[in-house]
């Protein structure tokens, strides 16, 4: 089934994209949701108006969002976990705690859904992005580290400038 989309829908494509979906998941998802609509010729007609709608509306959303983007971008969040001799956690760093830390840490509101990460189950260092907008991802520093162990030290880019100006 062909339908135009009347907003971003994320991982298909942007407000006026004509595009072939299944058909179950344009009627019982796409359509029910306001997403889009089927592409009739009248609807087709309409695809200009509503891809210049959604760009003035994107344009404003980036804006916006630039402030809290860069806010984001480049913080260093640690979490400690019991591991196992081979770095294995037992247990996961999951989307929602990496929420609960960036709010804690900076005071801004994401949804989980918005960070794209599957659950961190080793040790290690991970770079996350955290979807704003469709154009607008910020990424972010995870480390993981052994529960009663030092974790890496890695500076922040604001922190790492501020010892380059004085040195």
């Amino acid at each position: 089934m062909k339908v135009l989309l009347l907003k971003d829908v994320y991982k298909l494509g942007r407000a006026g994209d004509v595009k072939r979906v299944a058909d179950g998941y344009g009627r019982n998802y796409l359509i029910p949701h306001g997403l889009a609509v089927l592409a009739t010729p009248g609807a087709l007609k309409q695809a200009e108006h509503i891809r210049a709608k959604a760009s003035e509306q994107r344009a404003l959303l980036n804006k916006e969002m630039d402030v809290v983007a860069r806010k984001l971008e480049g913080i260093v969040l640690t979490f400690a976990a019991k591991a196992s001799e081979t770095g294995k956690l037992y247990g996961s760093i999951t989307s929602q705690m990496v929420v609960e830390a960036i709010q804690k840490r900076t005071g801004v509101e994401i949804a989980r859904r918005q960070v794209d990460m599957q659950p961190l189950r080793s040790l290690g260092t991970y770079k996350i992005g955290v979807r704003l907008t469709v154009d607008l991802i910020p990424t972010i520093s995870v480390i993981v580290h052994r529960e009663g162990e030092a974790p890496p030290v890695i500076e922040e880019p604001a922190q790492a400038a501020e010892t380059e100006a004085e040195a």
